[in-house]
């Protein structure tokens, strides 16, 4: 094993780290293990390419999928939410546009609120989970949220900014947002193992996610929605993940000047030493582009260098146990400028 690879090991056996790391560069494989169980009941191991939850990673497919509509006429960046809305979430201000919602600046009120101060393990959802299993049934939970402040005045990450997103590709396109995901994002960039599934019916080869209780292994499927939709909640592999960064380059899921505006710095975000674009989070300094997701029993983070076509990723089944690896492949991987 190589310098790297025993770096990795060593964390993973000091952490209990459960999920898969990988590494590549052009999509030649460098480094990729797999640790732990995707199945604890059962002892099902993880594997290469056993697919995993990426939580709030899905929001750059969303990001894509939005996109992809623009640059066919479905859309555009200065669209107002409102006018696809209609009458549905009032709160939202008329003001709002797509370019907004994409870039988190939209102001609006959040239904899963990462600011408020909750443990990973809270129950967050106002609604059965069950309920959830439809891109228009969050109209239910995202509605009710006062503004925090008006479009375009500041940067505030907010989850149902891309909920919101995915209702109006859905309406603008006349398809199901998993459905426009799929073809739009996933088909042309040969995902084949990306796939919004229902947590309560997963198929083999998928990992359960399971919650930081000591002693305890409960899984997530209570506290996330049953299905996932613009903000979070498709499930892929390392593999796909590393061909998304290689085909969003290459001008196969949208075109390169797209992929430009979407992968320039729209905002600093002092409070995470990052920039963000468009769908994806951006380094301080340098050229890498991020996905990451956090959530009950989901940890995920890849970081893509589009000049060294050098990708690290990092998919787990647990809250926390993507980092500790994730932070020490930035180490070695994304040395910061002398």
């Amino acid at each position: 094993m190589t310098a790297l690879g025993d770096g990795v090991e060593a964390l993973a056996r000091e952490s209990g780290f459960s999920g898969v790391v990988s590494v590549d560069r052009g999509g030649v494989p460098v480094l990729t293990e797999a640790y732990g169980l995707a199945d604890r009941r059962h002892h099902v191991a993880n594997m290469p390419e056993t697919r995993f939850g990426i939580a709030s990673g899905t929001k750059g497919l969303t990001a894509l999928t939005v996109v992809s509509l623009i640059e066919h006429g479905a859309l555009t960046l200065a669209t107002t939410a409102r006018s696809v809305l209609g009458r549905d979430l009032p709160l939202i201000d008329e003001r709002v546009t797509v370019e907004h919602l994409l870039g988190h600046r939209s102001g609006i009120g959040d239904y899963f609120d990462e600011d408020a101060e909750l443990e990973i393990t809270d129950y967050q959802l106002a609604v059965p989970v069950h309920e959830l299993s439809t891109t228009e049934a969050y109209l239910t939970v995202l509605d009710g949220y006062p503004a925090k402040f008006p479009p375009g005045e500041r940067f505030s990450y907010c989850n149902s900014g891309y909920v919101v997103l995915a209702v109006i590709a859905e309406r603008v396109a006349g398809r199901p947002f998993h459905e426009l995901v799929r073809d739009r994002v996933c088909t042309p960039a040969n995902m084949r193992g990306t796939e919004f599934l229902r947590s309560d019916e997963l198929p083999p080869g998928t990992a359960t996610g399971y919650l930081p209780i000591e002693g305890v292994s409960r899984t997530n499927v209570f506290h996330l929605p049953v299905r996932g939709s613009g903000d979070g909640g498709i499930y892929s592999t390392a593999d796909d993940i590393s061909a998304l960064w290689r085909a969003l380059f290459a001008g196969k899921i949208v075109s390169r000047d797209w992929v430009a505006e979407m992968t320039r710095p729209h905002s600093d975000v002092p409070s995470e030493g990052r920039r963000y674009g468009l769908g994806f989070w951006l380094h301080a300094s340098q050229d890498t582009v991020m996905l990451t997701g956090y959530d009950a029993g989901v940890s995920f983070r890849s970081v893509h260098d589009p000049r060294a076509g050098l990708t690290h990723t990092v998919l787990s089944n647990t809250s926390d146990g993507a980092w500790k690896i994730s932070r020490y492949l930035d180490r070695e991987l994304v040395p910061e400028p002398e």
